[in-house]
């Protein structure tokens, strides 16, 4: 008898269980649909619009955002919700009917109260860790051949994401051995020299990124553009971006005081890793300079990082057309998970290819 009660009240066990699995899965799609309709809503709105409570929302929404089919954005009771955008589907459809956003949004930075989950603060920290335990470990030579192949690895990522024709062994022989590849222009070579100097400069400085500032983001985009034909100065004029409907802000004034604004953002910022992850998108967002922009930012960025110990990123195992393609869904429609994304992947990468 006590068997036949146990097998039944186990039996209403596994039936409870399946019921509330899929009473979880029903509401999830409800609040995807919700979403999906109505655009961005807080969990109040999203309980009210599909009949049931904030609790069991906010169960569903953890779920949700561990998946990355939902994102959020803003604090407390201006924490807002909506569906993450799916950059293949996106880019199916032409500039003109994706609904992208065309002017600077002033409010950017409110967008990054949540840019990164504890989960994933945790990840790179362990990360972080791994990284400085294994550089403390080289000697002084391998040390310098570590810093030479990150270097070499991210002039070439770097530059091929500007559309640079040179292959990575073609780098390796420009820096190490000054030959210009045939076939190749004379900029293409500049350009990847100019990314060795610039890395030249961050390692040899490595405190130099302690505090952004506007000086600092102008000395490097300079380094970054010599012999050129690029303009060192702030422009102080609109330009547009090839394949969005993005157009950045257009005086040089109204430039200076975002970029100021940045540096003060980023310098209150705790984590080094979120400073850089800004840093790379702002400037990006912002295009303070006629040309040379998203080098600038990613050298920056990577500048961040060696100045409070932590990895430097080479991004070279991502596909230069999904890097844009991140990028310029941070321009039209403000997100950034999808970049997010591939600035940590790129960085566990280097954690565990380099030093």
């Amino acid at each position: 008898m006590k068997v036949e009660i146990f097998s039944y009240q186990k039996s209403l066990l596994f039936v409870s269980i399946s019921d509330t699995i899929s009473d979880m899965k029903n509401l999830s799609e409800q609040i995807i649909s919700t979403l999906t309709r109505k655009g961005s809503l807080t969990a109040s709105e999203i309980a009210t619009d599909v009949g049931t409570n904030k609790i069991n929302v906010n169960r569903c929404l953890v779920k949700l955002l561990d998946e990355h089919k939902v994102t959020r954005r803003g604090n407390g009771r201006s924490t807002y919700y909506q569906t993450a955008l799916d950059p293949n589907t996106y880019f199916m459809t032409s500039i003109e009917t994706r609904n992208g956003r065309k002017d600077y949004n002033e409010s950017i930075f409110d967008l990054f109260a949540n840019l990164v989950e504890e989960s994933e603060i945790k990840q790179i920290t362990t990360l972080n860790q791994k990284y400085c335990a294994s550089r403390e470990k080289l000697s002084p030579t391998l040390l310098k051949k570590e810093i030479e192949r990150i270097t070499i690895e991210f002039a070439w990522k770097s530059s091929q994401i500007e559309g640079n024709t040179y292959s990575l062994l073609d780098t390796e022989r420009l820096i190490k051995e000054s030959i210009e590849t045939q076939g190749k222009t004379h900029e293409e070579a500049v350009m990847i020299l100019n990314h060795k100097k610039a890395c030249d400069y961050i390692f040899e400085n490595p405190n130099e990124l302690n505090k952004v500032t506007l000086d600092k983001i102008i000395k490097l985009h300079k380094i970054l553009t010599t012999d050129l034909k690029i303009d060192d100065n702030i422009r102080n004029h609109r330009v547009g971006i090839t394949g969005s409907s993005y157009i950045p802000l257009g005086d040089a004034d109204k430039i200076k005081a975002e970029l100021k604004r940045l540096c003060d953002y980023i310098n209150k910022v705790d984590n080094p890793f979120v400073k850089a992850l800004v840093a790379v998108l702002m400037i990006s967002y912002i295009q303070p300079f006629e040309d040379g922009n998203k080098r600038t930012a990613r050298t920056i960025g990577n500048a961040i990082l060696l100045a409070n110990g932590f990895c430097p990123i080479s991004y070279r195992s991502v596909a230069d057309i999904e890097y844009k393609k991140a990028i310029v869904l941070f321009y039209e429609q403000n997100d950034f998970h999808y970049f997010k994304q591939i600035f940590i992947e790129q960085f566990k990468q280097a954690v565990e290819n380099y030093f």
